[in-house]
Order: C-alpha cells, then sequence, then structure tokens
C-alpha cells in the first residue's frame, strides 16, 4: 500500500499534470469562443507549423525538463535535449511531440475532471440528492451503496494522474531525446575533452619531469665532486630549469582555468638550445646536429617535437646518466626526423620509471607520424619521424 501511495509524494508527479494541462490552456480559451469539436482539429493543424520552427524544441525541452524531470535547465546528464532542431528529422519529432502533447492533455483532463465530478455524484446520490448525468448515467435513482463506488473512481483517478504523466515523460525521452547527430556530437565532444587532457597530462610529465631529473641528477653531481666551482654550476643550472618549469606550470594551468586560451606560448624546437644546455650542465656529453629550417616548421609539429626532445634527454639523464648523447634533428621537404641515441647502461638507477616513451608514441601517433624506442646495435635509440603535411 504504501509503494501504491509513494508517487503522490512526490512533486514531480503533480509537475507532470500540470504539463499537461498547459498544453490544452489555449485551445479551450478558443473552445469557449467557438464550441464547436473542429476547434481541437484547428489547434492541432495549427500546432504543425509550430513545431517546424527549431526553436520550439528549446522551449519544448526546458518545459519537459523542468515538470516533467524535475531537472534544471542546465542540469547534466538528463537525456532531454535543449538545443534547436538541426535537421527536419528533429523538427518532424517536436510536430508529433506537440501533437501527442496535446491529445494525451485533452485526454487526461476529461477524465479527472469526469472522475472527480463522478466522486461528488456519487456521494450526492447515496445522500439522496439529484445528480447530472456524467459518468453516472448508468445509476438509477438513489441508493446508500453509491458511496462504495467512490473508492474505485478515486483509484481510476489516482491511475490517470500517475499513468498519463508517466506516459508523457516517456514520450518526451523519445521525441525530445538526442538524435543520432545529437549523440555523435556530444561523443565528438567528450573525446575532444580526452584528448585535451591526455594532452596536459603528457605536458605535465614531460616539463615537470625533466626539470626535477636535471636538478637530481645536477645536485648529486655537485655532492659527488665536491668542486665549489662546479657546485655554483649547478645550482645555477638548477634555478634556471626550476624556472622554466614554473613557466610550463604556469602556462598549463592556464589552459586548465581558460578553455580557449591559445597555445603559441608553449616551447618549440627553435628553443631546443635550452634542453642541450641543460643536459650538458648536468654531465651529459651532447653531440647535437641540427640540418635544415627548424623555424619554418610548422607549429603542432614543432611544438611536439620539443616534447619528443625534451622526455628523451630526461631519459637519457634518468637512466644512463652523464653518458655521450647524439641528437639528429633533421627538417626535410615533407617531414621532421629526430633522432637521439645514446649507449646501453646497466643498473643506472633514477628517479621514478614514468610513462614516457609511451608520451613519445602517443606524440607521434597524433600527428600522423611514428616512432621507434629501444635498443639499437648497441646503443638505447629513439628515432621519431613527423610529416609536416
Amino acid at each position: 500500500m504504501v509503494g501504491l501511495l509513494r508517487p503522490f509524494g512526490r512533486a514531480v508527479t503533480y509537475t507532470r499534470l500540470l504539463h499537461l494541462f498547459i498544453a490544452i490552456v489555449w485551445p479551450s480559451m478558443w473552445l469557449f469562443v467557438q464550441e464547436a469539436w473542429w476547434t481541437w482539429v484547428a489547434a492541432a493543424a495549427v500546432l504543425a507549423p509550430v513545431g517546424l520552427v527549431p526553436a520550439m524544441r528549446t522551449v519544448e525541452g526546458l518545459q519537459a525538463r523542468l515538470l516533467l524531470t524535475g531537472h534544471r535547465h542546465d542540469s547534466a546528464g538528463t537525456d532531454i535535449v535543449v538545443t534547436p532542431s538541426v535537421s527536419w528529422a528533429d523538427r518532424g519529432r517536436v510536430v508529433v511531440w506537440l501533437e501527442a502533447r496535446l491529445l494525451i492533455g485533452c485526454v487526461t483532463s476529461v477524465l479527472c475532471v469526469q472522475l472527480l465530478l463522478a466522486c461528488v455524484d456519487l456521494v450526492a446520490s447515496a445522500f439522496g440528492r439529484d445528480v447530472g448525468e456524467g459518468l453516472l448515467v448508468f445509476l438509477d435513482g438513489h441508493a446508500w451503496w453509491h458511496v462504495l463506488l467512490v473508492p474505485p473512481a478515486l483509484a481510476a483517478l489516482a491511475v490517470t494522474v500517475v499513468g498519463s504523466g508517466r506516459l508523457i515523460t516517456a514520450l518526451a525521452r523519445r521525441l525530445l531525446g538526442p538524435s543520432p547527430a545529437d549523440r555523435l556530437a556530444a561523443l565528438e565532444e567528450r573525446t575532444e575533452q580526452l584528448l585535451e587532457r591526455a594532452r596536459i597530462a603528457r605536458e605535465l610529465h614531460d616539463s615537470i619531469g625533466h626539470a626535477l631529473t636535471v636538478a637530481v641528477v645536477q645536485a648529486g653531481a655537485a655532492r659527488a665532486a665536491g668542486d665549489p666551482a662546479f657546485t655554483d654550476r649547478a645550482l645555477g643550472a638548477i634555478e634556471e630549469t626550476g624556472r622554466a618549469a614554473l613557466e610550463d606550470l604556469e602556462r598549463v594551468l592556464g589552459i586548465l582555468r581558460e578553455s580557449e586560451r591559445p597555445v603559441g606560448s608553449r616551447p618549440t624546437l627553435t628553443d631546443c638550445d635550452r634542453l642541450l644546455e641543460s643536459a650538458r650542465v648536468s654531465g651529459a656529453k651532447v653531440d647535437a646536429e641540427l640540418t635544415g629550417p627548424v623555424d619554418t616548421l610548422p607549429g603542432p609539429v614543432s611544438r611536439e617535437g620539443y616534447r619528443i626532445l625534451q622526455e628523451s634527454l630526461t631519459n637519457v639523464l634518468r637512466h644512463a646518466g652523464a653518458v655521450p648523447v647524439r641528437v639528429r634533428i633533421a627538417v626535410e621537404a615533407d617531414s621532421l626526423a629526430l633522432e637521439v641515441r645514446n649507449p646501453l647502461a646497466a643498473d643506472i638507477a633514477g628517479p621514478g620509471g614514468g610513462s614516457g616513451l609511451r608520451g613519445i608514441r602517443e606524440r607521434a601517433a597524433l600527428l600522423g607520424g611514428r616512432a621507434r624506442t629501444g635498443p639499437d646495435q648497441g646503443d638505447w635509440q629513439v628515432r621519431v619521424e613527423l610529416p609536416l603535411r
């Protein structure tokens, strides 16, 4: 019994009924002016061109969200959209929705009014008073037992209220819900968000990871050297690396705060001298060779190339230490080739394992390129090729 009465303790039960009554307000006013059955036909005919207006899906969606589901207009996760119609299929569904809402609202209002009047008439008949015809045309005379028909009439009223509300809500989810195009757009937006989050994660991993690795290696080298001059140079390099890392962190946090912020401030391969010098100060013997016009590289290729080089040098310092490193950057007519090689070293401890190699492959794949990482002729090799078009 409690379960049967639970819907009547929820506000949405009554807002759904209100939603249906709103649909018939203007046809009912028209009916008072011109009492004829064809007024309802005319009302249904008027709704057809109205539903073809793109903004009607927004209007009906907002009403449905608020009155049928109890959600706010800006609620996330609801299955009723509030964007204008973008195709004729969407407009057709809105037309069907308006017609169905008018029909269900008309039937529900008539049944609710008639059942309420029937309850009043049954009580009046039980006390010997004359009643109108209405739904009680089958009753003859007055009898006390007429009052026993009141509970079934109230039950029918309750079923009408709850059932019509659930029916109109189900239709709203079907007719005002997202179309295949809406679902595709939502999926594309979600994919863009995930890609942006992955890119930011790679940015933080590469920039902050590089700075911490350089700082740890340089601090360890300065402690082991016992040379005040070398210690001063190491502290200066740590300071410069830390300042650059703070700039990168502030830029990434700015992207998180302002989604429309441009990425033009990100470092590019034209700034690679800073990376090479940082690795040299950390003890690595870097032999770099740059061929081709690096400053003419497309922005995305140059930025991702910088991060790939940064992660490659970080891995050298982290896992191999102060070893000779050969860096080759070649800009050709249709591709950028970047190669970093260093001698393999076993049992070289380094801070953390990380996911830098996976990040290198992901960056290359996003630009349609390819990356090869692993042992090669006694060296550890990172070789990346990125297309320029």
